[in-house]
Protein backbone atom coordinates (compact mmCIF):
# COMPACT_ATOMS: atom_id res chain seq x y z
CA UNK A 1 0.00 0.00 0.00
CA UNK A 2 2.92 2.40 0.50
CA UNK A 3 3.38 3.16 -3.24
CA UNK A 4 -0.30 4.14 -3.52
CA UNK A 5 -0.12 6.46 -0.52
CA UNK A 6 3.09 7.97 -1.87
CA UNK A 7 1.44 8.75 -5.21
CA UNK A 8 -1.48 10.45 -3.47
CA UNK A 9 1.05 12.59 -1.64
CA UNK A 10 2.63 13.47 -4.99
CA UNK A 11 -0.67 14.82 -6.29
CA UNK A 12 -1.23 16.79 -3.10
CA UNK A 13 2.03 18.69 -3.56
CA UNK A 14 1.11 19.44 -7.18
CA UNK A 15 1.81 23.17 -7.28
CA UNK A 16 -1.54 24.93 -7.62
CA UNK A 17 -3.10 27.87 -5.77
CA UNK A 18 -6.26 27.50 -3.74
CA UNK A 19 -9.86 27.68 -4.83
CA UNK A 20 -11.05 28.73 -1.39
CA UNK A 21 -11.26 27.62 2.21
CA UNK A 22 -12.96 24.41 3.32
CA UNK A 23 -13.65 23.47 6.91
CA UNK A 24 -13.58 19.89 8.17
CA UNK A 25 -15.35 18.78 11.34
CA UNK A 26 -16.43 15.46 12.86
CA UNK A 27 -19.70 14.98 14.74
CA UNK A 28 -20.37 12.75 17.73
CA UNK A 29 -21.14 9.79 15.44
CA UNK A 30 -17.76 10.01 13.75
CA UNK A 31 -19.18 11.41 10.49
CA UNK A 32 -16.78 13.73 8.67
CA UNK A 33 -18.26 16.94 7.23
CA UNK A 34 -16.77 19.45 4.77
CA UNK A 35 -18.30 22.94 4.44
CA UNK A 36 -17.15 26.23 2.89
CA UNK A 37 -18.94 28.42 5.45
CA UNK A 38 -17.84 28.14 9.12
CA UNK A 39 -21.19 29.51 10.29
CA UNK A 40 -22.74 26.21 9.17
CA UNK A 41 -20.71 24.29 11.76
CA UNK A 42 -22.56 23.60 15.04
CA UNK A 43 -21.03 25.66 17.84
CA UNK A 44 -20.02 22.65 19.94
CA UNK A 45 -17.70 21.41 17.16
CA UNK A 46 -16.02 24.69 16.18
CA UNK A 47 -13.10 24.33 18.58
CA UNK A 48 -11.90 21.23 16.71
CA UNK A 49 -12.48 22.44 13.16
CA UNK A 50 -9.70 21.81 10.63
CA UNK A 51 -9.36 24.41 7.87
CA UNK A 52 -8.24 23.12 4.48
CA UNK A 53 -7.24 24.83 1.26
CA UNK A 54 -8.84 23.20 -1.77
CA UNK A 55 -7.29 23.44 -5.26
CA UNK A 56 -9.45 24.29 -8.18
CA UNK A 57 -10.08 22.49 -11.41
CA UNK A 58 -9.58 23.67 -14.96
CA UNK A 59 -12.72 23.01 -17.04
CA UNK A 60 -12.63 22.30 -20.77
CA UNK A 61 -14.25 20.17 -23.49
CA UNK A 62 -13.05 16.95 -25.03
CA UNK A 63 -11.41 16.87 -28.45
CA UNK A 64 -9.68 13.52 -28.82
CA UNK A 65 -8.47 14.01 -25.28
CA UNK A 66 -6.94 17.48 -25.92
CA UNK A 67 -8.46 20.45 -24.04
CA UNK A 68 -8.72 23.38 -26.46
CA UNK A 69 -11.56 25.60 -25.23
CA UNK A 70 -13.75 25.99 -22.18
CA UNK A 71 -17.54 25.75 -22.26
CA UNK A 72 -19.29 26.16 -18.94
CA UNK A 73 -19.11 23.05 -16.82
CA UNK A 74 -22.48 21.34 -16.48
CA UNK A 75 -23.57 19.56 -13.32
CA UNK A 76 -26.59 17.30 -13.06
CA UNK A 77 -28.26 15.23 -10.40
CA UNK A 78 -27.87 17.51 -7.38
CA UNK A 79 -28.91 20.86 -5.98
CA UNK A 80 -27.44 22.91 -3.12
CA UNK A 81 -29.95 21.46 -0.63
CA UNK A 82 -30.59 18.08 -2.27
CA UNK A 83 -27.73 15.71 -1.64
CA UNK A 84 -26.73 12.63 -3.60
CA UNK A 85 -25.61 9.69 -1.49
CA UNK A 86 -22.82 7.55 -2.93
CA UNK A 87 -21.65 4.18 -1.61
CA UNK A 88 -17.93 3.81 -1.00
CA UNK A 89 -15.82 0.68 -0.79
CA UNK A 90 -12.84 0.28 1.49
CA UNK A 91 -9.52 -1.01 0.21
CA UNK A 92 -7.33 -1.23 3.27
CA UNK A 93 -7.23 2.39 4.58
CA UNK A 94 -8.43 3.90 1.27
CA UNK A 95 -12.02 4.70 0.23
CA UNK A 96 -12.98 3.84 -3.35
CA UNK A 97 -15.97 4.89 -5.46
CA UNK A 98 -17.45 3.50 -8.66
CA UNK A 99 -16.98 6.03 -11.48
CA UNK A 100 -18.48 6.07 -14.99
CA UNK A 101 -16.33 7.86 -17.60
CA UNK A 102 -17.91 9.29 -20.75
CA UNK A 103 -21.07 7.31 -20.02
CA UNK A 104 -19.56 3.92 -20.86
CA UNK A 105 -16.34 2.97 -19.03
CA UNK A 106 -16.64 1.88 -15.39
CA UNK A 107 -13.70 2.21 -13.02
CA UNK A 108 -13.10 2.28 -9.26
CA UNK A 109 -11.26 5.41 -8.14
CA UNK A 110 -9.68 6.27 -4.81
CA UNK A 111 -11.54 9.28 -3.33
CA UNK A 112 -8.95 11.93 -2.49
CA UNK A 113 -10.04 15.47 -1.54
CA UNK A 114 -6.37 16.51 -1.41
CA UNK A 115 -5.64 15.67 -5.07
CA UNK A 116 -5.75 18.65 -7.44
CA UNK A 117 -7.04 16.60 -10.36
CA UNK A 118 -8.93 13.44 -11.12
CA UNK A 119 -6.51 10.87 -12.52
CA UNK A 120 -6.82 7.99 -14.97
CA UNK A 121 -4.23 5.44 -16.01
CA UNK A 122 -2.92 4.90 -19.54
CA UNK A 123 -4.99 1.77 -20.09
CA UNK A 124 -8.21 3.66 -19.36
CA UNK A 125 -7.15 6.51 -21.63
CA UNK A 126 -6.56 4.02 -24.44
CA UNK A 127 -9.94 2.36 -23.87
CA UNK A 128 -11.63 5.76 -24.09
CA UNK A 129 -9.87 6.46 -27.38
CA UNK A 130 -7.93 9.42 -25.99
CA UNK A 131 -5.03 10.55 -28.16
CA UNK A 132 -1.92 11.99 -26.53
CA UNK A 133 0.45 13.60 -29.01
CA UNK A 134 2.62 16.67 -29.60
CA UNK A 135 -0.44 18.94 -29.38
CA UNK A 136 -1.54 17.73 -25.93
CA UNK A 137 -0.99 20.18 -23.02
CA UNK A 138 1.34 18.81 -20.35
CA UNK A 139 1.25 20.04 -16.75
CA UNK A 140 4.32 20.09 -14.46
CA UNK A 141 3.86 17.92 -11.37
CA UNK A 142 6.24 17.92 -8.41
CA UNK A 143 7.26 14.42 -7.30
CA UNK A 144 9.83 13.11 -4.86
CA UNK A 145 12.18 12.55 -7.80
CA UNK A 146 11.65 15.95 -9.42
CA UNK A 147 9.23 17.67 -11.79
CA UNK A 148 7.54 15.56 -14.46
CA UNK A 149 5.34 16.76 -17.33
CA UNK A 150 2.00 14.93 -17.25
CA UNK A 151 -0.64 15.00 -20.04
CA UNK A 152 -3.83 16.92 -19.34
CA UNK A 153 -6.97 15.61 -21.09
CA UNK A 154 -10.71 16.11 -20.69
CA UNK A 155 -13.50 13.66 -19.97
CA UNK A 156 -16.77 14.43 -21.71
CA UNK A 157 -18.46 13.37 -18.47
CA UNK A 158 -17.66 11.84 -15.09
CA UNK A 159 -20.52 10.27 -13.12
CA UNK A 160 -20.43 9.15 -9.50
CA UNK A 161 -23.75 7.72 -8.35
CA UNK A 162 -26.36 10.13 -9.75
CA UNK A 163 -23.96 13.10 -9.69
CA UNK A 164 -22.56 13.87 -13.13
CA UNK A 165 -20.17 16.61 -14.23
CA UNK A 166 -19.36 17.38 -17.86
CA UNK A 167 -16.01 18.60 -19.17
CA UNK A 168 -13.80 17.31 -16.35
CA UNK A 169 -10.05 17.68 -16.79
CA UNK A 170 -7.90 14.76 -15.70
CA UNK A 171 -4.26 13.81 -15.66
CA UNK A 172 -3.11 10.60 -17.37
CA UNK A 173 -0.65 8.64 -15.27
CA UNK A 174 -0.34 4.96 -14.45
CA UNK A 175 -0.54 4.55 -10.69
CA UNK A 176 1.47 2.00 -8.72
CA UNK A 177 -0.11 -1.34 -7.81
CA UNK A 178 -2.52 -1.25 -10.75
CA UNK A 179 -5.03 1.22 -9.29
CA UNK A 180 -7.58 2.60 -11.78
CA UNK A 181 -7.15 6.23 -10.72
CA UNK A 182 -8.10 8.99 -8.30
CA UNK A 183 -11.32 10.96 -7.93
CA UNK A 184 -9.86 14.40 -7.21
CA UNK A 185 -10.92 18.01 -7.04
CA UNK A 186 -11.47 18.56 -10.74
CA UNK A 187 -14.69 16.63 -9.99
CA UNK A 188 -15.18 17.02 -6.23
CA UNK A 189 -14.80 20.81 -6.14
CA UNK A 190 -18.16 21.13 -7.86
CA UNK A 191 -19.76 19.87 -4.65
CA UNK A 192 -19.89 20.27 -0.92
CA UNK A 193 -19.07 16.80 0.33
CA UNK A 194 -20.13 15.11 3.56
CA UNK A 195 -18.05 11.99 4.17
CA UNK A 196 -19.21 9.19 6.45
CA UNK A 197 -16.11 7.00 6.56
CA UNK A 198 -17.55 4.65 9.20
CA UNK A 199 -20.55 3.64 7.09
CA UNK A 200 -18.73 3.98 3.76
CA UNK A 201 -20.82 6.76 2.24
CA UNK A 202 -20.37 10.27 0.89
CA UNK A 203 -23.09 12.79 0.13
CA UNK A 204 -22.59 15.39 -2.61
CA UNK A 205 -24.34 18.79 -2.69
CA UNK A 206 -23.85 20.99 -5.75
CA UNK A 207 -22.07 24.29 -5.03
CA UNK A 208 -23.93 26.03 -7.85
CA UNK A 209 -27.03 27.79 -6.59
CA UNK A 210 -29.62 30.16 -7.99
CA UNK A 211 -28.04 33.30 -9.51
CA UNK A 212 -28.48 36.41 -7.37
CA UNK A 213 -26.69 39.77 -6.90
CA UNK A 214 -24.31 38.23 -4.35
CA UNK A 215 -23.96 34.96 -6.28
CA UNK A 216 -23.45 35.91 -9.96
CA UNK A 217 -23.83 32.89 -12.19
CA UNK A 218 -24.94 30.95 -9.11
CA UNK A 219 -21.50 31.05 -7.46
CA UNK A 220 -20.13 33.06 -4.54
CA UNK A 221 -17.19 35.44 -4.27
CA UNK A 222 -14.62 32.80 -3.28
CA UNK A 223 -15.40 30.72 -6.35
CA UNK A 224 -14.79 33.55 -8.80
CA UNK A 225 -11.70 34.91 -7.05
CA UNK A 226 -10.24 31.40 -6.85
CA UNK A 227 -10.87 30.75 -10.54
CA UNK A 228 -9.04 33.88 -11.70
CA UNK A 229 -6.15 33.38 -9.29
CA UNK A 230 -5.82 29.80 -10.48
CA UNK A 231 -5.41 30.63 -14.15
CA UNK A 232 -3.21 33.67 -13.62
CA UNK A 233 -0.93 31.79 -11.24
CA UNK A 234 -0.57 28.83 -13.58
CA UNK A 235 0.24 31.07 -16.53
CA UNK A 236 2.97 32.77 -14.50
CA UNK A 237 4.47 29.42 -13.44
CA UNK A 238 4.33 27.97 -16.95
CA UNK A 239 6.06 31.03 -18.39
CA UNK A 240 8.86 30.57 -15.84
CA UNK A 241 9.15 26.95 -16.92
CA UNK A 242 9.20 28.04 -20.56
CA UNK A 243 12.19 30.29 -19.88
CA UNK A 244 13.94 27.38 -18.17
CA UNK A 245 13.43 25.03 -21.13
CA UNK A 246 14.45 27.72 -23.61
CA UNK A 247 17.76 27.95 -21.78
CA UNK A 248 18.23 24.19 -22.00
CA UNK A 249 17.23 23.95 -25.63
CA UNK A 250 14.74 21.12 -24.98
CA UNK A 251 12.38 21.36 -27.95
CA UNK A 252 10.02 18.55 -26.89
CA UNK A 253 9.46 19.88 -23.37
CA UNK A 254 9.24 23.45 -24.66
CA UNK A 255 6.52 22.50 -27.14
CA UNK A 256 4.49 20.82 -24.40
CA UNK A 257 4.79 23.85 -22.13
CA UNK A 258 3.81 26.20 -24.97
CA UNK A 259 0.69 24.10 -25.56
CA UNK A 260 -0.18 24.39 -21.86
CA UNK A 261 0.36 28.18 -21.93
CA UNK A 262 -2.01 28.53 -24.90
CA UNK A 263 -4.52 26.33 -23.13
CA UNK A 264 -4.52 28.39 -19.94
CA UNK A 265 -4.69 31.64 -21.92
CA UNK A 266 -7.81 30.32 -23.66
CA UNK A 267 -9.23 29.23 -20.31
CA UNK A 268 -8.63 32.65 -18.78
CA UNK A 269 -10.24 34.37 -21.76
CA UNK A 270 -13.31 32.12 -21.53
CA UNK A 271 -13.53 32.69 -17.77
CA UNK A 272 -13.49 36.45 -18.34
CA UNK A 273 -16.32 36.05 -20.88
CA UNK A 274 -18.39 34.02 -18.43
CA UNK A 275 -17.73 36.48 -15.62
CA UNK A 276 -18.76 39.45 -17.77
CA UNK A 277 -21.97 37.70 -18.81
CA UNK A 278 -22.76 36.92 -15.13
CA UNK A 279 -21.89 40.51 -14.12
CA UNK A 280 -19.18 39.42 -11.69
CA UNK A 281 -17.68 42.47 -9.91
CA UNK A 282 -14.34 43.58 -11.34
CA UNK A 283 -12.55 43.23 -7.99
CA UNK A 284 -13.49 39.51 -7.96
CA UNK A 285 -11.55 38.98 -11.20
CA UNK A 286 -8.06 40.03 -10.10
Amino acid sequence: MKPIILFIAILIVFAFPVYGEMYKWVDEKGTVHFVDDPSKIPEQYRADVEMRKTPKEIPGPENKGKPTSSPATKISGSGPTEGIEVNLFRRHELLVSEVILNGRVKRYFIVDTGASFTLINRQTANELGITIDENTPFIPVNTVSGVILTPLVTMRSVRVGKAEVENVDVLVYTMPSGQDGLLGNSFLNKFRMVLDSINGKMTLFSLQGIPSPDRPGGYGRDYWIGQFRFYNWNLAELKKLKTKYEGRGGSSELNRVNNAIRYFENQLSELERRASFAEVPRNWRE
